[in-house]
Order: C-alpha cells, then sequence, then structure tokens
C-alpha cells in the first residue's frame, strides 16, 4: 500500500528591529507561533532575537520540503547585507512590518 504523503509547509523568513537596523534569517514549520516566540522574548535569554529586539517580519519564502526550506536559509545566511535588502524590496519594497498579515 502507498502512503499518502500531505502537504508540509515550511518557511524561511527575515526579522528586523524597529529601526530596521539589525537583520535576521530563521527556518520554522509554523510561521505564525514562531513570530508569537520571537514577539515574546524570555529575559534571561542570550538569543540573538531577543539581545537585537528582531521582532517585525519582513519578508518569507513557503516551501513544502524541510531540506529545500534549510538549504535556502543557509544560502540566504550566507548573502551580503545589500543583496539581503534588494531581495527584501523585491517583494516589500516599503519595508512594512507584516507580522499582522500571517
Amino acid at each position: 500500500m502507498k502512503k499518502t504523503l500531505g502537504t508540509h509547509n515550511y518557511y524561511v523568513y527575515v526579522l528586523t528591529n524597529q529601526s530596521k537596523k539589525v537583520l535576521y534569517i530563521g527556518v520554522t514549520n509554523h510561521l505564525k507561533r514562531r513570530l508569537e516566540e520571537h514577539s515574546t522574548p524570555v529575559e534571561s535569554s542570550r538569543h540573538f532575537t531577543n539581545k537585537y529586539n528582531c521582532r517585525y517580519l519582513l519578508y518569507f519564502e513557503h516551501f513544502n520540503c524541510i531540506e529545500t526550506a534549510i538549504k535556502r536559509e543557509k544560502q540566504l545566511k550566507k548573502w551580503s547585507r545589500p543583496k539581503k535588502e534588494a531581495l527584501i524590496s523585491s517583494l516589500n519594497p516599503k519595508w512594512d512590518f507584516l507580522n499582522e498579515t500571517i
């Protein structure tokens, strides 16, 4: 009997802080939940997003395969700041915070 595979959802996303000076790239299987986790920092946490107050979604991509999503995340993390900025601007030219649209 052939096993039916369901559709999976994975996201590569870019967060920033209020002043848009810091960029953070991550991967998740539940974007809304992950944004909520970033928005409620643990006081004693030393995580990058807490340290730099990265809570604002600027950009995301959807994938059906975790391996592809992770590969894309690693690719974007290696990019220069100007290249990341161009990618964000290609879909979000005003760099609006997208948290409420998810």
